[in-house]
């Protein structure tokens, strides 16, 4: 009879623990390329004149 040791089960958890790290570092990188991209952004500022007579008081 042999004794066979189990270890599949802390592997597995290392194993998680290691992917949700790289997940992590890999969203956290995506992240900080896309704060490096500059997005055009409007030169005119939109502004809009709402009439005062169209507003309605609720009760």
């Amino acid at each position: 009879m042999q004794f066979i040791k189990k270890t599949s089960s802390r592997i597995t958890i290392l194993g998680i623990l290691v992917k949700f790290g790289l997940a992590v570092i890999f969203i956290l990188g995506v992240i900080f390329l896309l704060n490096k991209i500059d997005f055009p952004a409007p030169v005119k500022e939109i502004e809009k004149i709402i009439p005062n007579e169209n507003f309605k008081i609720v009760k």
